[in-house]
């Protein structure tokens, strides 16, 4: 009885070191692309990364709630959240930029996509959830990993984290009032977003008019001229 115990712990202990794997992997993919966007766009999408593995805990409590046997293979097959990685950006425009970068990615296949940017939740709630399968090469084998990416601006992020802790201070049932209240606070943080997005561009533009108007860029276009 002991040993069998033992070998299920080590069973548990083997299947979740997959996903810390998968993790590596995902976090350094993005490092490296948004370091890659820097050098070509001087500009970067992400503004932070932030990984987690969910505890045995939570995973027998979610194996539970959908009344399923607590196995390594119910966990692999119907949870698809054990690993996840949250990206917070600046911008709007740069979730969905990420987002077409890990499409282009010849070894990440996405396999549920869920915008709740362009639907949002009932109480508000914004992110851009990715459900993505990425192989994890072993001595031995190739594992395929699923691991949840949430995509979100920083605005977005704040608020997801105030509604969590204000969710789980009054245990799931939150008064009418403050409900109402994160709602409107969301709504505040779309237009937020939007406006900081139009900030950007009119900077950009005004940037990009200086840089034609600069004497050294007129020196550049005579040049190209006289050459011709």
């Amino acid at each position: 009885m002991r040993q069998m115990i033992q070998e299920q712990i080590a069973e548990w202990k083997n299947f979740l070191f997959i996903y810390k794997f998968a993790l590596d992997e995902i976090d350094t993919k993005l490092t490296i692309l948004n370091e890659e966007f820097q050098f070509v766009h001087q500009h970067n999408p992400i503004e932070h990364i932030k990984s987690r593995i969910k505890s045995p805990e939570s995973i027998v409590n979610k194996l539970e709630r959908k009344e399923l046997e607590i196995t390594v293979a119910n966990a692999k097959e119907h949870i698809h959240d054990i690993a996840g990685v949250r990206v917070t950006c600046s911008f709007v425009s740069d979730i969905y930029e990420i987002f077409e970068i890990i499409q282009s990615q010849d070894d990440i296949n996405i396999l549920r996509v869920k915008d709740y940017i362009q639907h949002p939740k009932p109480n508000g709630y914004q992110s851009l959830h990715l459900i993505v399968e990425i192989p994890v090469f072993l001595s031995t084998r190739t594992e395929h990993v699923k691991v949840e990416i949430q995509i979100r601006t920083v605005a977005m992020d704040f608020w997801a984290s105030l509604e969590h802790k204000i969710y789980y201070k009054f245990d799931k049932t939150v008064p009418e009032r403050l409900t109402n209240q994160l709602k409107e606070t969301a709504e505040m943080i779309q237009y937020l977003d939007a406006k900081m997005k139009r900030i950007k561009d009119e900077m950009e533009q005004i940037k990009g008019k200086e840089e034609q108007d600069s004497p050294s860029q007129q020196l550049i276009g005579r040049s190209i001229l006289n050459l011709m």
